[in-house]
């Protein structure tokens, strides 16, 4: 391009980049320079308005200063045409703030130095496999359409504060699959209307997604499979309407829900299975609609405050060292009961351990005592009797104490009824002075041996009643040996 083609604006552009000068054609008056907005850019005449092809030149092909630092740096201008640099190497420094983009521009497998597109407004963005030696900034960029950022390399860290995305339903809203970010993805704030996928990629800092405003009902409105970060994911304050799926996930520090709203009714809100991570805290916030799931994750500390689960917690194969806060066993035991699947011994056993992790052998009891209650629906009818039998005797080994309470009852009533009516004596003159309590646990106590049982003869209905004592005294001694057995075992 010859410079005569320049109109005025371009000039001063043209002039001001191998000095490294800004050029700023937002209005003089300073403050109605800040309440300029980029979205009415398309009404901006020539006078700040900039050919993409123009940029294009300055960027690939014009002269540098001797002693200058060449860099694009402007605000406030229309950019016409698109702005094409696929497979480009750009030296200098493009910051390019609270412009108007008329086309999607194009840095697929460019690579730059320092890239600044903060307040700008764009049709769209792609940038696939695009590389940035510094740091890429889009803080407070409005995004009408979709933004291509695949297998994208930034050494430093991505900016994406107040950034706003927009796409149709059928594509996604921003594209960061497979990219390398060497530092942070800063993105506080950020608005996404359509689907914010992150899938495979790897950040060395935090994703920061604080106040995070994910919109895609019905949908994903976060995917992130395979995500590696060496530090934390944080969506505190987040409002996602739509699935978060982070399967496979691998988060070195936190992964912070902390007061957010999590909605995908009749599907699933939240994904986390088969990852390893640090810590997840999901507190805070209101109760997640959807189903929450958890299965063969592996969390060394789980912090879950019942009011936030849903009413569909699939935890299969769950694996967690702690979990806090601290709560009574009754508040966790809905967790393990709302699974999909009919039985799980595994997160019985989980939740188990981590009472006892802390010392709360009542609460480890509790849970095991329902973990029995629970595999006994999956009997036979004979097993479930049995079952009934063993928990309204000892409580499954679990109450002890139930099985000298059933003693003392059956020993009243038993020796109440010997008393009122005591049984005739086989041989009056070889047989002991009858005692009504001694005859009932004669007849109660299936090992021990008093001779009144073998001396005394009951008729009638104290005969049926030995038969009952007779049974129940065997049905409670195997229960309670049955009980004790299991404790032993399992200490």
């Amino acid at each position: 391009m010859m410079i005569n083609d320049l109109t005025a604006a371009e000039r001063r552009v043209w002039d001001a980049f191998p000095l490294g000068a800004a050029v700023d054609f937002r209005a003089v008056d300073s403050a109605s320079a800040v309440a300029e907005d980029a979205a009415d850019g398309a009404g901006w005449g020539p006078e700040r308005t900039v050919r993409a092809r123009v940029l294009r030149a300055l960027l690939l092909t014009a002269p540098q200063e001797e002693g200058e630092v060449a860099a694009l740096k402007i605000e406030g201008a229309r950019i016409t045409g698109g702005l094409d640099l696929k497979y480009a190497t750009v030296d200098s420094v493009v910051r390019l703030s609270g412009c108007h983009f008329d086309e999607v521009p194009d840095f697929s497998g460019a690579r730059f130095t320092y890239l600044n597109l903060t307040k700008s407004v764009l049709p769209g963005l792609r940038s696939a496999r695009m590389r940035v030696d510094g740091g890429l900034r889009l803080t407070a960029c409005r995004f009408r359409g979709p933004v291509r950022l695949t297998g994208a390399q930034i050494s430093g860290t991505l900016f994406m504060e107040r950034a706003e995305f927009t796409a149709p339903d059928d594509e996604a809203a921003l594209r960061l699959n497979q990219a390398e970010i060497g530092e942070e993805l800063c993105a506080p704030g950020l608005r996404a209307s359509g689907e914010v996928q992150l899938g495979g990629a790897h950040v060395a800092g935090a994703v920061d997604l604080r106040r995070a405003r994910l919109h895609r009902p019905g949908g994903t409105a976060l995917g992130a499979s395979g995500l590696v970060t060496e530090s934390d994911v944080v969506l505190r304050h987040a409002d996602v309407s739509g699935r978060v799926e982070l399967r496979g996930v691998r988060v070195g520090g936190w992964l912070e829900l902390s007061y957010a709203r999590l909605s995908n009714p009749g599907g699933t809100a939240l994904r986390v299975s088969s990852s390893v991570i640090s810590e997840l805290w999901l507190r805070n916030g209101p109760p997640v609609e959807g189903v929450l799931n958890l299965r063969r994750a592996q969390i060394e500390v789980l912090f879950v405050e019942p009011d936030m689960l849903p009413e569909q917690v699939l935890l299969n194969s769950l694996t967690y060292t702690s979990l806090i806060p601290h709560e009574r066993a009754e508040r966790r035991l809905p967790m393990l009961e709302s699974d999909g699947e009919a039985y799980l011994p595994y997160s019985y056993e989980q939740l188990t351990t981590a009472y006892r992790r802390i010392g709360d052998e009542d609460a480890a009891r509790r849970v095991q005592l329902a973990k029995q209650r629970r595999h006994r629906a999956t009997l036979r009818w004979y097993g479930r009797l049995w079952g009934y039998a063993q928990d309204a005797t000892v409580g499954y080994g679990f109450r002890p104490l139930r099985a000298a309470v059933w003693l003392l009852s059956l020993m009243a009533v038993g020796s109440v009824a010997y008393a009122v009516r005591p049984p005739s004596p086989l041989k009056a003159d070889e047989a002991p002075d009858f005692n009504p309590v001694v005859y009932t646990l004669d007849l109660l106590l299936p090992i021990i041996d008093f001779g009144q049982e073998r001396a005394y003869a009951p008729e009638g209905a104290t005969q049926w009643l030995s038969y009952v004592l007779v049974i129940t005294g065997w049905i409670l001694a195997t229960t309670v040996v049955t009980g004790v057995t299991r404790t032993v075992s399992r200490q």
